[in-house]
């Protein structure tokens, strides 16, 4: 199934994607896209709604991000080894880990949002991975299990921010608008290997990051078990699991986004999001 959730930011109601392409209402279903839902029970009771039953949604309906009542916004950073090479960092021993604000998320197609004083905003295409079900201990052999679906993230990053100020990444990471996510949660039974998903990104139309989920360091299977080892993972978290090279802090000089740019990414059976960058309109003076 390909699961969203639309309407006005805070607002948003569950939908899902029918066969033809039609996006179908479930709010009379289920109140969101979030918690028990997300099981594999839940899944397995919207799987027998018959969406033809369910009112279609406005053309014009904005979409939300695909995932209600995330408690936990984890990231893993440098894990692909080429982009490692062009951070100029090393491949990490075990998965770095850091946190991105929920306050971040929004829709795919949210414009990015430049924070005040920013100069070096920067564009990461990521597959986000949507825990189903509670995860403690839980071993690599049994960790897709806990696994609702996968999404395309847009990880927007302020490298001054993260790198360049003292302290860790978050605050690099955590602007509002820096979290795009969806356009649909697709459920991890049409994903048949989270392992080998061409992703890719572009920035004015030119073609910034190309790659394919096979490069990373650490796969979906080992980040979910090695996170239920030191906390415990409940459904609507979501695990950003880092991108491939071509960010505009690896370009030679760097580049980065400015008002006016327009940022297309997508991930293979995942979708596809466009965001404008604009200002922050309540920035105020830098």
């Amino acid at each position: 199934m390909k699961l969203i959730r639309f309407g006005n930011p805070g607002e948003e109601k569950p939908g899902l994607i029918d066969a033809g392409g039609t996006a179908r209402d479930l709010s009379a279903v289920v109140p969101d896209i979030a918690g028990a839902t997300l099981s594999d029970e839940g899944l397995a009771a919207l799987r027998a709604v018959d969406p033809a039953s369910l009112p279609e949604v406005p053309a014009d309906a904005r979409l939300g991000a695909c995932v209600g009542g995330t408690g936990k916004f984890i990231c893993i950073g440098l894990n692909y080894s080429d982009h490692a090479a062009e951070a100029g960092m090393q491949v990490p021993e075990e998965p770095i880990i850091f946190h991105k604000a929920t306050s971040a998320i929004c829709g795919p197609n949210d414009p990015i949002i430049i924070p005040r004083g920013s100069e070096k905003t920067d564009w990461e295409v990521e597959l986000a991975v949507i825990i189903g079900r509670r995860a403690k201990y839980v071993s690599e052999a049994d960790a897709l299990d806990c696994v609702a679906g996968y999404a395309v993230t847009n990880d927007v990053s302020e490298r001054a921010y993260q790198i360049e100020r003292s302290g860790q990444w978050t605050k690099g990471k955590s602007c509002d608008n820096f979290g795009q996510i969806g356009p649909w949660l697709v459920t991890r039974d049409e994903v048949a290997d989270p392992q080998d998903l061409p992703m890719w990104l572009t920035v004015n139309g030119e073609t910034m990051q190309k790659g394919s989920t096979r490069t990373m360091v650490f796969g979906v299977a080992h980040l979910v078990s090695y996170l239920s080892q030191f906390m415990t993972l409940h459904p609507g978290d979501v695990i950003s699991t880092g991108t491939p090279p071509g960010v505009g802090m690896g370009m030679k000089p760097p580049r980065y986004l400015r008002r006016g740019d327009v940022v297309e990414l997508g991930i293979d059976g995942l979708g596809t999001q466009r965001q404008e960058v604009i200002d922050d309109p309540e920035g105020g003076p830098t």
